[in-house]
């Protein structure tokens, strides 16, 4: 893969660069977020320090995932909860805690490849037709283009967040169980917080205009509703 190393610790940049040659990858490094940002475009993965100098990692993640479907993991030595939370609503892939082993980095890489590959084609056969697009109620949502609409305004939402709204869209009315949905949007093998999926419900409702689109079913999981409008 073409992979982008954004870290201003010349050491630090150079050790990861060298050694991801070694697996095979082809590597840019940039050591600010205005440099990644133009880079971003022309790179397969993004691996993102936080502490940046010139803007923090966060929003390099947030403006690079509304030009781009990159995958992105976070590589950083915050090691917070609340860093985590909001580095993943922005847009990230994964998170991962200086310092770390190489093999733990390039097995997180392969999990997040996959899942990009495998929702690829599964999204691009459901609905069929030119636009792939699936309509319930006032919410529209274009499977091709991942393009997301509530009466008729688009809505931006993350990478993370799409993959979500379209699991629970995919049966919509039926309760998704958690475990099924983290799954699914994550990874099989996904031994993280489940909490990240509540963040993600919760930063998903809000986008939709209100924690009605998206039901909880105590001690089983989610159904996506169409809210009773008065």
């Amino acid at each position: 893969m073409q992979v982008l190393v954004v870290e201003d610790d010349t050491r630090i940049a150079e050790a990861l660069s060298e050694a991801l040659q070694r697996f095979g990858h082809k590597v840019d490094w940039v050591g600010t977020g205005a440099q990644a940002l133009e880079v971003a475009p022309r790179s397969e993965f993004i691996l993102l320090d936080l502490g940046l100098p010139d803007l923090d990692g966060q929003e390099v993640c947030r403006r690079g995932r509304e030009a781009s479907a990159v995958p992105i993991i976070a590589v950083t030595a915050r090691a917070e909860e609340l860093d985590r939370v909001l580095v993943l609503q922005a847009g990230a892939d994964d998170y991962l805690v200086k310092p770390y082993s190489m093999r733990e980095l390039l097995a997180r890489m392969d999990a997040v490849a996959r899942r990009v590959r495998a929702h690829a084609p599964a999204q691009a056969a459901v609905g069929g037709g030119g636009e792939e697009r699936c309509v319930f109620g006032p919410l529209s949502v274009c499977l091709r283009t991942r393009q997301v609409e509530v009466d008729g305004i688009v809505v931006q939402v993350t990478r993370r967040e799409f993959d979500l709204l379209a699991a629970l869209l995919a049966d919509p009315g039926a309760v998704r169980d958690r475990e099924n949905l983290i799954s699914e949007v994550w990874d099989p093998n996904w031994h993280g917080s489940t909490r990240t999926l509540d963040v993600h419900i919760g930063s998903l409702r809000s986008k939709l205009g209100g924690r009605e689109w998206i039901e909880a079913v105590r001690g089983v999981g989610f159904r996506l509703v169409v809210p009773e409008r008065t």
